[in-house]
């Protein structure tokens, strides 16, 4: 009798561990995950699809998501470690002391030197250097600035009027407080391109 009960009890418990488990999977794998996407899309509209940024009624990229450019005439984003592919971010992570990281740095800062006709050690950090997802959209104002007169002759513009725009494209930290003053690359070549 006691075996009896006891394979009940072990049937029981089984069943009750099976169920308890198909709850918890749909309930914190699929509503939980559903719950979080709709509510996404209700609050954050623009972020939650992806930030797509439009010319012409055609998507042409993403605010959040850099892409490279390569004529002379646009301005070129961060370096990326995934080659700006968003479905593998990350950055380096080669240590500060590793020799194969301080040699692309030195080759990045002297590109970099001889693309804007500056001297290596005026080069912004941040047009060497990837950030840590390895997907920034973003340069600073400096590193901007260090661009200015290479995309200005090549479109043809004046100098001030370049300028003018990495100005008009500056965002102030996030509520004042965090992070840096930055421009968006992508949104900055757009407003050049609408100009000329």
């Amino acid at each position: 009798m006691s075996t009896r009960n006891s394979v009940l009890d072990n049937g029981y418990s089984l069943r009750a561990s099976i169920g308890l488990s198909l709850v918890a999977l749909l309930a914190m794998g699929l509503l939980y995950s559903l719950a979080g996407a709709g509510l996404g899309r209700v609050l954050f509209p623009y972020q939650a699809t992806g930030s797509i940024v439009e010319s012409g009624g055609k998507a042409v990229g993403s605010a959040l998501i850099p892409q490279p450019f390569v004529a002379d005439r646009y301005f070129q984003a961060r370096p990326s470690g995934p080659n700006y592919d968003p479905m593998a971010a990350a950055g380096s992570n080669q240590a500060r002391t590793n020799p194969d990281l301080r040699k692309r740095i030195d080759e990045a800062r002297a590109a970099v030197a001889a693309r804007e006709g500056i001297d290596a050690a005026e080069v912004p950090i941040e047009l060497i250097t990837q950030s840590g997802g390895g997907l920034d959209p973003h340069v600073t104002p400096q590193g901007a600035q260090v661009q200015a007169a290479r995309v200005a002759k090549a479109r043809g513009m004046d100098i001030a009027q370049v300028e003018q725009s990495i100005a008009q494209h500056t965002e102030n930290p996030q509520f004042g407080l965090f992070g840096q003053s930055r421009v968006n690359v992508l949104e900055l070549n757009l407003a050049l391109d609408a100009k000329k």
